[in-house]
């Protein structure tokens, strides 16, 4: 199976290299491997194009952009931008972050999951952070969710689902149409990937109120936005964020903000998540 990466980077110019060169060791490699330098200030352009002066597989993309990193618009809008400049065909297509260490086995462990499964339409490890001199699980999510930052799709899946949308919630919003389409989505807690910065400590002021959009944006509803904010606001021990979720949700639902999803979507998505509760309930 062919795969494509693209990873969106902005101001890595401490990690990317490392990025890199963990995807040139690989037992399976990428085809082509895009990197979207996404506005950086500092060394990062410069990095990316002495890797791919070396190796063929690697394209850099350059694209102007505002500083300002607020959660799922910037790095979705980097993506698609690296999606357009892809020069080959793919199979399965990656989108990876720029901080990330991955095992030599991971895309061909991917590569395998995909070919033993028809139906498998989205498929990735876990991210791990270093803790007191030790690796950890960055337990932001539920073990059945793969993480934004290392995505991978199978090609008919990604088109199914509209692929990704501009907007806070977009790593959450394509599992759930993926599976509104009839494709399966699963992890593999084998594969341990090392994130080298925190999720989310780049986040301006702004990014605050942009979880509790996402949930009404994907039509949860007040009940379940409550239910998921809290949730949320435990696993990062923060009730500010609690109200800051709700106060986005409240605000999205008083501006009349355009839904990310149809009517039928939303109310598949409610019921698959009200299942998801009674299944962790009962």
């Amino acid at each position: 199976m062919r795969m494509a990466v693209i990873i969106p980077a902005y101001n890595e110019a401490d990690l990317i290299a490392k990025t890199l060169d963990s995807l040139l060791a690989q037992s399976y490699k990428a085809e082509n491997i895009i990197v979207v330098d996404d506005g950086s200030t500092d060394e990062t352009p410069k990095i990316i194009a002495s890797y791919s002066e070396k190796h063929p597989e690697i394209q850099l993309v350059e694209k102007k952009s505002e500083a300002a990193h607020l959660p799922g618009s910037k790095v979705v809008q980097a993506f698609n931008y690296g999606l357009k400049h892809l020069k080959t065909d793919y199979d399965l297509l990656c989108k990876f972050d720029a901080d990330l260490i991955f095992p030599d086995n991971y895309l061909k462990t991917v590569k395998q999951a995909f070919e033993q499964n028809p139906k498998l339409g989205m498929y990735g490890g876990f991210c791990y952070v270093e803790r007191n001199g030790s690796w950890e699980l960055e337990n932001l999510t539920n073990k059945d969710h793969i993480r934004g930052a290392l995505k991978c799709y199978r090609k008919a899946c990604f088109e199914a689902i509209g692929g990704l949308k501009t907007a806070m919630g977009w790593d959450t919003l394509d599992e759930l149409l993926a599976q509104y389409h009839g494709w399966e989505v699963a992890t593999n807690t084998d594969l341990q990937v090392k994130h080298l910065k925190p999720t989310g400590h780049t986040y301006s002021a702004k990014a605050k109120y942009k979880q509790g959009e996402a949930f009404y944006g994907m039509r949860y509803g007040f009940i379940l936005t409550g239910i998921a904010s809290a949730k949320l606001a435990m696993r990062k021990k923060s009730l500010r964020l609690f109200k800051n979720y709700l106060s986005g949700y409240l605000r999205a639902k008083q501006k009349h903000l355009p839904f990310l999803v149809t009517k039928e979507e939303g109310a598949f998505i409610r019921k698959l998540r009200w299942k998801k509760i009674r299944e962790k309930l009962f």
